[in-house]
């Protein structure tokens, strides 16, 4: 008896399962809503948003600078989508309801920031990269730089994938 191989995802699914992870961190994120957090990019590689500068994100009065707290939640709402992108790439015969249906099990279980300058900008960008995907644990490192580029904090992350 001969089982037939499972179909990658099409097109169309992939395109609808990009659009559900940008409704999903956008919208029904709640808390992302308040950061602000635009989805630029969620394909393999390049995963990439923006946060705009706002009066509700400055962590120093005097200086308008961005709350740290406010760069952990980022760099932290990164790392989780890269890990959702690269669990949808390492299934790529799963419909984007499965995809998104193993998105309930994410969870971060270790976050370590590195502030190494004010965050000081117009908008902000952050980009993350899985370093490792294991069956329970995935691993990323992630960015955020101002609009000239210049770097401002660097994360590194574990989140349970199962």
């Amino acid at each position: 008896m001969t089982t037939a191989a499972p179909v990658p995802r099409s097109a169309d699914e992939q395109a609808r399962l990009d659009a559900e992870l940008v409704e999903l961190f956008e919208r029904r994120i709640t808390f992302n809503q308040t950061l602000g957090l635009k989805i630029d990019s969620v394909r393999p590689g390049d995963v990439r948003a923006t946060v705009p500068m706002r009066p509700e994100l400055i962590g120093h009065y005097a200086y308008g600078r961005l709350h740290g707290g406010v760069i952990s939640a980022v760099l932290d709402a990164m790392g989780g989508l890269a890990v959702m992108v690269a669990i949808a790439e390492h299934h790529p015969h799963d419909s984007a309801q499965q995809v998104m249906h193993r998105f309930a099990r994410l969870g971060t279980i270790d976050l370590r920031v590195d502030f190494l300058r004010q965050g000081v900008g117009q908008h902000f960008v952050a980009t993350a990269e899985v370093t490792r995907l294991g069956g329970r644990v995935g691993s990323t490192q992630m960015r955020l730089v101002n609009e000239a580029g210049t770097l401002i904090a660097t994360a590194a992350a574990a989140y349970m994938v199962s």
